[in-house]
């Protein structure tokens, strides 16, 4: 599970600097010492400033989650930069981005960090409190009638900031004056309760809440309270914690019972630290509440939860625990009984490795392999060979040509078994600067990110996770890599064609689309190179005669009545150049024309008809069309068991599914009518081909949780 630990010590990036500044602040050891625990809990754990910037750096480290899926969590340390709300900044944060935390809500720190609030709804709930009054300046009349000894402190100050016993009016008078010039803030003035000091920890929520065993502060010397001196150990003496406190069994329950009333009475969740004093006839008196309670290695908490035996690693995992049991219930999936262990424990390594997953594609993607680069193919190749070894996957010798298509299986081989194909370049040259890899909330951005490396992503990932849990030898899996998607697979398609034979199903990794809509059809294609010659003319010059470029673009005209959206045919000109001697006019045009179809009948007949309009004319004029590539359509079949189960699985893992049409031709129209195939299977993209291109980020895990449990789901 992703943990982010959020806290406040030196950022200062605010808008504006201005109000109470925090004078609270966890050491770095103590942060260092949870972030230590977590990791050794198996949580994914980085640190943050609760600064302005915590959006931008939570969104980055914690994506969108997918159904079942542990969503990233927030261990919030956080005592705010500046602000009397200074402890409900981050908690609030979190609230409207929709994060998790460890702790207590913005309300509950609100009335926590208000001690007179606090002790007007323990007076509400009948729960005991020293009586006090409130001076709002130095000056301010005592209204309320207190006796002496009394006790100073600011209003809605915590970790003992002004904290005085005073014992005459001009003591109170000069603690309060403090009080006012240090933090502008009102007195909180409360009968001192002679006797013992003790605090109760508290961990959990609702019925499962725990009371810690009670604490006793023993002071020694000096004034029987605890100062923020004590607690800095700047006061020059030493106070002994004693856990349990030496209290009978009778008064042991009362005051646990009490710090579990005042917990609930301020809504606190999953952790928090009452203070009480106790009078020498043995009455409890509530002081305050610590909603934030300090869990330093010497602090109470830690203390207490020691001596009932959770080690420090425990306790900060507890804390995970109790926050995931309040947001998400005990369990964390759902239908977990229905499940076999082995797809759970497949779910957990996909999810709890997404950092992994994106730093493999982030590798995968900065190596550049379009098309035309050999020296960039050659790369992915050698990469990718190191990978299969280590996955344990081996050659597959009569399906690999060695110069643009290569065959692995797994050791229980493919054959009547699932063949996954994946392009391994990038289609098409590189005309600019590489596009540098970037991550974005819902997109990843990078060059080839969609076309190629989403696919191969999701592919190995899944590989990986089988591979963990001991599966992805016994299964019948193969997977065909090709670099010529560029070419159209001029050089690939027919080894491709009989790997696909001896498969009973094929899943090809093209880009698919948002929703986690796969495609069972895609049109075929066909590209044409059309060379139109004749004499160089002069410009100016009149005759009958008509020039090279003037006849190109005559014919062209006439390509638009070819096309047919009834027919699903579509004849395009994707790109023209011309040739020409100094000032004259072009004497050649070269061309290429595109067309995609679903029937090829329909395509022959377009065939035809661009061969007449090109057709060379008595005038001189010549012209040569030639057929460059051909890709077969995928055509949907009825009752597809491939996307029938893939469904099936969607439904119960909750995952997005559905299938589309498409415009594009890729592998799958290459597959032999009766082996089923599913394409578009890779993460959905937008950009496509562009500089622009980026997949879904949620969608690279979700595609790789679906391929996975499909193939466990195989022989």
């Amino acid at each position: 599970m992703k943990i982010a630990i959020v806290y406040n010590r030196e950022s200062q990036a605010v808008i504006n600097l201005f109000g109470t500044l925090n004078r609270e602040k966890y050491g770095l050891q103590t942060i260092k010492n949870i972030r230590e625990a977590l990791i050794a809990g198996g949580h994914q754990v980085k640190t943050f400033e609760g600064d302005k910037n915590i959006i931008t750096k939570l969104e980055d480290f914690m994506p969108s989650v997918i159904s079942g899926e542990r969503p990233g969590l927030v261990f919030n340390l956080s005592y705010g930069i500046q602000g009397k709300g200074r402890y409900m900044h981050v908690p609030g944060i979190l609230e409207m981005l929709g994060v998790p935390y460890v702790g207590s809500g913005p309300e509950t720190h609100a009335l926590a960090l208000d001690k007179v609030v606090t002790k007007m709804i323990l007076i509400q709930r009948g729960l005991p409190t020293p009586k006090f009054t409130v001076l709002d300046k130095p000056d301010s009349p005592m209204v309320d009638t207190l006796v002496y000894p009394l006790i100073v402190k600011p209003k809605d100050e915590a970790v003992s900031f002004g904290l005085k016993i005073v014992h005459n009016e001009e003591e109170l008078r000069a603690g309060v004056q403090t009080i006012y010039d240090m933090f502008n803030s009102p007195t909180l003035v409360e009968e001192y309760i002679e006797g013992r000091e003790v605090n109760v920890a508290l961990l959990g929520n609702g019925p499962t809440l725990e009371a810690l065993p009670p604490v006793e502060l023993v002071f020694g010397e000096g004034e029987q309270i605890y100062t923020y001196e004590d607690k800095k150990n700047q006061s020059g003496r030493t106070v002994e914690k004693v856990c349990p406190a030496p209290l009978s069994e009778e008064e042991t329950n009362k005051i646990q019972q009490l710090a579990i009333d005042t917990f609930n009475s301020l809504g606190c969740y999953d952790s928090a630290r009452v203070d009480f004093r106790i009078d020498k006839q043995g009455n409890p008196y509530i002081l305050e509440v610590n909603s934030m309670a300090s869990l330093g290695s010497d602090g109470s908490f830690v203390y207490a939860a020691g001596k009932i035996g959770y080690s420090y690693n425990d306790i900060m995992n507890k804390l995970i625990d109790v926050a995931c049991e309040r947001y998400f219930g005990p369990y964390f999936l759902t239908n977990t009984e229905e499940e076999s262990t082995e797809s759970i424990e497949l779910f957990n390594s996909i999810t709890s490795k997404r950092d992994k997953i994106e730093a493999d594609l982030k590798l995968w993607t900065n190596i550049s392999s379009w098309t035309e680069d050999p020296v960039g193919l050659s790369t992915v190749r050698r990469r990718l060979n190191d990978r299969c070894k280590k996955l344990g996957l081996q050659v597959v010798e009569k399906f690999t040509n060695g110069g643009s298509a290569w065959t692995w299986e797994s050791k229980a081989g493919f054959k009547d078994g699932t063949l996954l194909v994946v392009p391994i370049d990038i289609p098409g040259e590189r005309t600019g600067f590489p596009i540098p890899y970037r991550t974005e909330q819902e997109w990843i951005y990078g060059e080839g990110i969609a076309s190629s490396r989403g696919g191969l992503a999701t592919l190995l990932s899944a590989f990986s996770a089988l591979k963990d849990q001991k599966l992805l030898a016994k299964k019948k899996i193969g997977v065909f890599f090709y670099s010529d998607e560029g070419r159209g697979m001029r050089y690939s398609s027919s080894t491709f064609r009989k790997a696909a034979k001896e498969a009973k199903q094929v899943i090809v990794m093209q880009p698919g689309f948002l929703g986690g809509k796969v495609s069972e059809q895609r049109r075929g294609s066909r590209k044409y190179s059309i060379i139109v010659e004749g004499d160089p003319h002069r410009i100016g010059k009149t005759g009958k005669q008509t020039d090279v470029l003037s006849f190109f673009i005559q014919s062209a005209e006439k390509l638009k009545q070819i096309s047919s959206q009834d027919k699903k045919l579509t004849v395009a000109i994707q790109d023209v150049h011309s040739e020409r001697y100094s000032v004259l006019l072009p004497h050649r045009v070269r061309a290429t024309i595109y067309v995609t179809f679903l029937d090829e009948a329909s395509a022959n007949d377009a065939e035809d008809q661009i061969s007449d309009i090109f057709k060379g004319n008595s005038q001189g004029m010549q012209a040569f069309v030639e057929k460059l590539v051909e890709r077969p359509p995928l055509i949907r079949k009825k009752n597809n068991p491939v996307v029938k189960q893939l469904k099936e699985i969607s439904n119960q893992w909750n995952l997005p599914f559905g299938t589309e049409s498409s415009l594009l031709s890729t592998a799958a129209g290459e597959v032999s009518r009766d082996v089923p195939v599913v394409c578009g299977f890779s993460p959905a993209s937008k950009g496509l081909y562009t500089p622009n291109e980026a997949i879904h980020r949620s969608e690279l895990i979700q595609r790789t949780l679906l391929l996975s449990m499909f193939l466990l789901e195989q022989e």
